[in-house]
């Protein structure tokens, strides 16, 4: 019997289960982060989707959240989706949200058009109305229509921030505006041009020859042609296709790493942003992923 017992005992203690531990597993640890390092991160988010740098007092509440919650990702997560959403009412008449969206706005137009000033697209759109004008007491129909059609552009390209701001059209709707005006077509003049210029706009890279003699067919001369298994025949088809490719949203991604982090995205965070991003076309989401991360915040 005593035999029996020292086998069962032996028997249990077999089974015991062992807990396993993953070394370099551990959560880290964010108590012992300088001050100075949070007031620069805090500094850093303002100037990136607000562009402005914080009040004091700003700087003091946020800084404040953010250490009494460890610099959690939470905390992190939740300054960021304050300064893109808030509608509270600040003291220069606005609020975080519309400054965020006007941030974004000056940002499309300064990949894109160059940086033009509102007061510059005022300007071509004057100009298109004396030239609808003109045309209409004319009895050009022709004209008339073309005057009318780039007057719609200019307008959708201005209207373009509030729209995207009230969750009226999609990001790659505000990117097909940015290159369909007559404004785009000044800093890129001829057809030539115009293609090259796209595809490094919105993709990053320049067209293959095969791509190229696609998209010059299209904008160049109404040539019916596919591209990115789109098919187009004109300038605005060939915008479209363009604006809603996936080398375009591996654009904006590339886009966001560049403008946020200083440098483009390695494989894993290319793929990982894109198997999100091209469900969801969510760019706030994309940029929130960028901005918590210990690199952007400079966290040792």
């Amino acid at each position: 019997m005593r035999g029996m017992a020292v086998w069962a005992l032996v028997l249990l203690s077999g089974c015991k289960k062992e807990v396993e531990v993953i070394p370099g597993n551990q959560a880290p640890d964010y108590a012992g982060v300088p001050t100075v390092v949070t007031e620069n991160y805090v500094n850093r988010l303002f100037i990136d989707l607000l562009g402005r740098e914080p009040l004091d007092v700003e700087m003091t509440a946020e800084v404040n959240a953010l250490e009494s919650a460890s610099l959690s990702m939470a905390s992190r997560e939740a300054l960021v989706s304050k300064l893109m959403t808030s509608t509270a009412y600040l003291a220069d008449d606005s609020s975080y949200t519309n400054k965020y969206y006007m941030r974004q706005y000056e940002l499309y137009k300064a990949r894109f058009l160059e940086g033009v000033s509102d007061e510059v697209i005022d300007g071509f759109i004057g100009n298109a109305e004396q030239q609808a004008l003109a045309d209409s007491l004319g009895g050009n129909t022709a004209g008339l229509n073309a005057a009318n059609s780039e007057l719609g552009r200019l307008r959708a390209l201005k209207r373009g921030r509030t729209d995207y701001r009230d969750h009226l059209i999609a990001i790659t709707e505000v990117m097909r505006r940015m290159v369909l005006n007559s404004v785009y077509d000044e800093i890129n003049m001829n057809s030539f041009n115009y293609v090259n210029a796209t595809f490094d706009n919105l993709m990053m890279r320049y067209p293959t020859n095969a791509e190229f003699a696609t998209g010059y067919g299209m904008v160049d001369s109404n040539s019916p042609g596919v591209l990115f298994g789109q098919s187009g025949q004109n300038k605005g088809e060939y915008a479209a296709i363009m604006a809603g490719s996936m080398g375009s949203l591996e654009g904006l991604v590339r886009w966001c790493y560049v403008t946020f982090m200083g440098r483009e995205p390695n494989s894993y965070e290319t793929y990982t942003a894109m198997n999100s991003f091209t469900q969801d076309l969510d760019l706030q989401k994309l940029q929130r992923t960028i901005l918590t991360t210990d690199e952007y915040a400079n966290i040792p």
